[in-house]
């Protein structure tokens, strides 16, 4: 038997659902108290510290906290704890316009420079000025750390600015050198204040009016001076280049002649030989002026062969001691030799064949003329005569003997036959 559920008591309707443990009026109500708690806590002991600044915290019962804040959120406390904010990206000295900074020059001459110095506050160390106290306020967003630094700027600048002459600021090479001193003194006056300077850019310096003729007349000769200078430089390294073609040129030339040299000692040697025929230029001389030579005098011409040749002893033939010349030589000779030879025995031969084709023809002429001599032979010559004599077709027959000679038969085979 299969159970069944136990249907409600009343009239048939569903009973409404019992709450569920996260029903959503209950998570609006968690996610706004746990809003009020996060604003409450915000309000009261969290703080920001922006973008740009850096924080230092101050415990109303333990003092001074030796670290900087970065920036993000930070404890807090309200009625104990107190964050202090000061700059951490860099701020500017500008002494441009009417306030540009007057000098006295080392040539006691008088100039207003416009310049710019960034400094900033020191990475790790906001916590330090403030426990000197020079993060008070100095003004409206003013702190009293910015006045210490623009006094010491000011001082700085003009105890080193005042070494260059009037004519250095226009010479950029002693004008950098001064800036990187003046740099470096600088920053060791702004140790104590926990400062740091990055960098003295002097961006325009004004004389009076009649000097700045003659500074621009100073400036032009330095220019003229530098281009003189630039010029004896490329007219050194135009010479030293000249010289190098030159040099190329010879060692070229050079080289063409050994080589050139070289190859006609190669060419000789290929084509000549190495043997030394003296006087005698016919064909075979250097062949048995060869032969002749003892092992020694033969070791010396293939070590001579050799290194001229540049090839190893081992190598060295009789051919390359001869030469291509006396190798042709010799080949001409005797192919002459051997073709004049074999052309005397090819006539003499022809000769006495020829002569025994005719002994041999008069042999057979002389034995037919005998054949022919014979009656056998005269009467087969007769036959070939008869056969080859042709009557007309009609024939008129007048004769004084009486009777035809053609029908005179016996009379008329032995004529021919020569009878």
């Amino acid at each position: 038997m299969s159970a069944r559920k136990k249907e409600p008591a009343g009239n048939g309707a569903a009973a409404p659902a019992p709450p569920t443990k996260f029903s959503p009026a209950r998570l609006a109500t968690i996610y706004l108290v746990v809003l009020v708690v996060f604003a409450l806590f915000r309000s009261v002991a969290l703080t920001e510290v922006e973008v740009g600044t850096v924080g230092v915290r101050y415990n109303n019962a333990l003092g001074l906290q030796k670290e900087d804040l970065e920036p993000g959120y930070h404890l807090e406390i309200l009625g104990l704890q107190q964050v202090w904010r000061l700059p951490s990206r860099y701020l500017l000295i500008n002494h441009t316009g009417d306030d540009s900074l007057s000098i006295r020059t080392k040539d006691n001459n008088t100039v207003n420079v416009d310049l710019s110095i960034p400094y900033r506050v020191k990475p790790g160390e906001a916590w330090a000025i403030m426990d000197a106290g020079n993060h008070l306020p100095d003004g409206p967003e003013r702190f009293r750390f910015q006045r210490f630094a623009e006094q010491t700027v000011t001082d700085v600048l003009r105890g080193h600015l005042a070494q260059l002459r009037s004519e250095d600021f226009y010479h950029t090479d002693r004008r950098l050198e001064v800036g990187n001193e003046t740099l470096s003194a600088l920053n060791e006056k702004l140790a104590p204040y926990h400062l740091e300077a990055n960098t003295v850019l002097i961006r325009a310096a004004y004389f009076r009016q009649e000097y700045e003729s003659q500074l621009a007349q100073i400036q032009f000769n330095e220019q003229q001076k530098l281009l003189d200078g630039a010029k004896r430089a490329v007219a050194t390294r135009q010479q030293s280049l000249d010289n190098f073609v030159q040099q190329t040129h010879a060692m070229v030339a050079s080289k063409e002649q050994e080589w050139a040299k070289r190859i006609a000692q190669l060419d000789r040697a290929y084509q000549v030989g190495l043997v030394d025929t003296k006087e005698d230029r016919s064909p075979g001389a250097a062949r048995r002026e060869l032969v002749s030579l003892d092992e020694k005098q033969r070791a010396e011409l293939v070590t001579k062969a050799a290194e001229l040749f540049g090839v190893e002893e081992s190598r060295i033939t009789d051919a390359h001691l001869l030469g291509i010349k006396n190798v042709e030589a010799e080949t001409t000779e005797y192919s002459r030799r051997v073709v004049a030879e074999a052309d005397a025995v090819a006539a003499r031969l022809s000769a006495e064949g020829e002569a025994r084709i005719a002994k041999i023809k008069g042999s057979y002429e002389g034995r037919v003329n005998q054949l022919l001599n014979s009656p056998a032979g005269r009467a087969y010559v007769g036959y070939n005569a008869a056969d080859k004599v042709n009557f007309a077709s009609d024939l008129t027959f007048q004769s004084r003997e009486g009777l035809p000679s053609v029908l005179r038969l016996g009379d008329f085979a032995r004529r021919f036959i020569g009878r």
